[in-house]
C-alpha cells in the first residue's frame, strides 16, 4: 500500500483499507469476455458472513492511481497478512516494501507506522462504517450490510463468484467494492476485493492461502503502543 500523511487518520484508513486501488475492481475487457452467468453470490457472501467466524491470509495489494496527461498509470505493490475475528477485529501487517500495521481491538483502530514512529488511534465506530473491513471483518449478515450498501450479484468470472457492493452514502471515500469468493469444502473462501474511491484510485487485494476459522483469541488483536512512539487521536 502506499505511505499515509501522519494525519487525516480516517482518509489515510479509507484509503489503506478501502482499497480504490486495493483490490483489483478493474474489470478488464478479457475478464467480461469471459465472464459466466451470475451465479449466487449473495448466497456465498451471507454463507462467509454466517459461517466464518475468523479468517487468516497472505495478501498482496496493488494500488494504481488515475492516470494523468502525459503520464501512464502508477502502481505499488504491497505485502503481508491478514487476520480477523467477529465481531470488528482484524489485524492487517503490511511487510513490504516497508512496515505497517492496522489493527482493530473491538473498540479502537490503531494505525502504527514504525518508519514514523507514529500511531493513530480512532474509535472503531466512527472509522469502520462503509469501509471494505465492516464487510469482511464487522458484519454478521447480508441484513445488516444492506445498512450501508447496495448489494448486487455480479457474473462470475476468474472462477470466482462476485458481489458488487455500493455504497448508499455518498460522503465516503468509497465508489464501489467487488468481492470475490471460491467455494470449497470448508465453506466460502475470500480471494479478492476491488475497491474504487472516489478519486479514482484502483486497489486489488487478492488473498492466498486462506484459512477458515482458525482459532484466535482475543488477545491476538490487543495492540499497544511502542514507548516512545507519538500517538495521535484525532
Amino acid at each position: 500500500m502506499y505511505r499515509f500523511e501522519a494525519f487525516h487518520v480516517v482518509h489515510r484508513i479509507r484509503r489503506l483499507l478501502l482499497v480504490g486501488a486495493l483490490l483489483g475492481c478493474c474489470s478488464s475487457a478479457s475478464t467480461v469476455a469471459l465472464a459466466q452467468p451470475a451465479s449466487d453470490g449473495l448466497q456465498t457472501l451471507g454463507s462467509f458472513l454466517k459461517n466464518t467466524q475468523s479468517g487468516r491470509a497472505s495478501f498482496t495489494q496493488v494500488v494504481t492511481a488515475p492516470t494523468r496527461e502525459g503520464q501512464g498509470a502508477r502502481a505499488k505493490t504491497s505485502s503481508g497478512t491478514f487476520e480477523f475475528l467477529r465481531p470488528n477485529r482484524f489485524k492487517f501487517s503490511y511487510k513490504k516494501p516497508f512496515e505497517q500495521t492496522i489493527v482493530a481491538d473491538g473498540q479502537t483502530l490503531w494505525l502504527h507506522d514504525p518508519d514514523l514512529n507514529q500511531v493513530t488511534a480512532r474509535k472503531l465506530s466512527q472509522a469502520l462504517s462503509g469501509t471494505p473491513a465492516a464487510v469482511i471483518a464487522a458484519a454478521s449478515d447480508v441484513r445488516a450490510l444492506e445498512a450501508d450498501f447496495q448489494l448486487q450479484a455480479q457474473p462470475d468470472a476468474a472462477g470466482l463468484q462476485w458481489v458488487l457492493a455500493s455504497p448508499k452514502s455518498r460522503d465516503g471515500q468509497l465508489q464501489s467494492l467487488r468481492i470475490g469468493f471460491k467455494t470449497g469444502a470448508q465453506g466460502a473462501e475470500l480471494v479478492g476485493l476491488e475497491i474504487l474511491d472516489s478519486f479514482g484510485q484502483r486497489s486489488v487485494m487478492s488473498f492466498s492461502q486462506f484459512e477458515i476459522n482458525p482459532a484466535l483469541p482475543a488477545s491476538a488483536f490487543q495492540f499497544k503502543p511502542p514507548a516512545g512512539a507519538d500517538v495521535i487521536r484525532p
